[in-house]
């Protein structure tokens, strides 16, 4: 029989080598150090072998109880390599690996909208359902998943959650591991997404298009910066027209926007990310020497109007069902919750008053490093999507949120 102390013992040799146990237990011995745990054993009057780990992650004593679970699997008519490759087999049709594999086969997604399904997936579903075999997921089993997202008020992740689960539900149809889709017979079980005037394209990829077009759009400096802070700071855009330069301290990177200018009448801080002190120290060279950041081409005392910033939109191709000012906010709303930021962070950073005055305290006096650290990791998020693929796919206007 093997004993620890041997086992420590045993040396490599030139050729693998063998040293047995008990009741067909062994370890092989590679050339290359790595100590195999082998099981001998007949089925069907057919000599067969079963891999049992390596040592010293499957110690001796672990080893021995595989060992004697696959002698019992035996004693009871059961053949424990069949057993063991029909649990591989299952778990290989599990709606976590079918979805990996959905999103490795599919070649014509780039690399940003892949990482946005992947996240989609790997957040919001697979904690609840991705070891479970596709075909044993229901409708009812999915909702309940999608009721999670919508009760956190994060309504149109809901419904994209629920779109990507049915695409993977359609690829395992098509390949043979399932029979139908749930997700389709959910349509309309999810709440509606609030629409108002305040378009917003939200698919990362037409978000990269977006900003690839602000950086290209050539007009008043008052437009051009206004345009380019929008999806950085998202402030509301009467917020963002009237800023003045006594406002901001650079050296500090925040905006500190006082109260009689906010909806909520309260004093809202903005951090600042580098891209975003970079800019407006291009801007100082522009208007730095007046109060407003944004003053009107007709006067330097007043901003530019309500309409400007929606205007150069039109005039760069977007439509008003399509993008607006006010949609840099949603944009931002959407993607942070997307990609993991505290729901409570975001809605402090859009200046969302919480219902509980106590909640609103401590947000303010505990939550601005977190939101410094999130302005900062929006910004580099922007920057690589605006490095993405220059060709996009037409903007799917049925997909865009609308929200206030």
């Amino acid at each position: 029989m093997l004993t620890d102390k041997a086992l420590r013992a045993m040396k490599p040799r030139k050729k693998p080598y063998k040293i047995s146990d008990e009741k067909g237990l062994s370890i092989l011995v590679q050339p290359s150090g790595a100590m195999w745990w082998r099981l001998r054993y007949r089925y069907a009057n057919r000599e067969k072998m079963l891999s049992l780990g390596t040592y010293p992650d499957t110690s001796l004593k672990v080893a021995r109880k595989k060992r004697d679970e696959a002698r019992q699997q035996l004693a009871n008519g059961i053949d424990p390599s069949a057993k063991r490759q029909a649990e591989r087999s299952a778990r290989a049709d599990t709606f976590e690996a079918i979805a990996a594999e959905w999103l490795k086969q599919n070649g014509k997604l780039d690399a940003g909208t892949r990482d946005q399904y992947d996240r989609r997936v790997s957040k919001y579903v697979n904690p609840y359902l991705g070891r479970w075999a596709i075909t044993d997921i229901t409708a009812p089993e999915l909702l309940k998943v999608l009721r999670r997202i919508e009760s956190q008020g994060t309504i149109e992740t809901a419904h994209r959650v629920r779109s990507v689960v049915s695409r993977i539900f359609r690829y395992a149809i098509a390949t043979g591991r399932a029979e139908r889709d749930p997700a389709a017979d959910l349509r309309g079980a999810i709440a509606p997404v609030r629409t108002t005037n305040f378009a917003a394209i939200i698919e990362p990829k037409a978000v990269g298009a977006l900003l690839r077009a602000l950086d290209g759009y050539q007009g008043q400096p008052s437009v051009m910066y206004a345009l380019r802070l929008s999806p950085l700071v998202f402030v509301r855009p009467g917020e963002l027209r009237a800023a003045e330069w006594g406002e901001f301290d650079l050296d500090g990177a925040e905006w500190r926007i006082p109260a009689v200018r906010m909806k909520m009448d309260e004093r809202h801080v903005v951090p600042l990310s580098r891209q975003a002190v970079a800019l407006l120290r291009e801007l100082q060279g522009h208007t730095g020497t007046g109060r407003l950041l944004f003053p009107s081409l007709r006067t330097r005392e007043r901003p530019i109007s309500e309409n400007t910033v929606n205007a150069a939109l039109r005039r760069m191709g977007y439509g008003k069902d399509e993008m607006t000012g006010h949609g840099f906010r949603t944009v931002a709303s959407t993607l942070l919750n997307e990609l993991g930021w505290h729901p409570d962070v975001i809605e402090l950073q859009l200046a969302h008053k919480p219902r509980d005055k106590v909640r609103a305290a401590y947000n303010r006096a505990e939550r601005l490093a977190e939101r410094r650290s999130m302005m900062q990791a929006w910004s580099d998020y922007l920057d690589g999507l605006k490095a993405g693929p220059e060709v996009v796919e037409p903007i799917d206007t049925a997909a865009n949120q609308r929200l206030g």
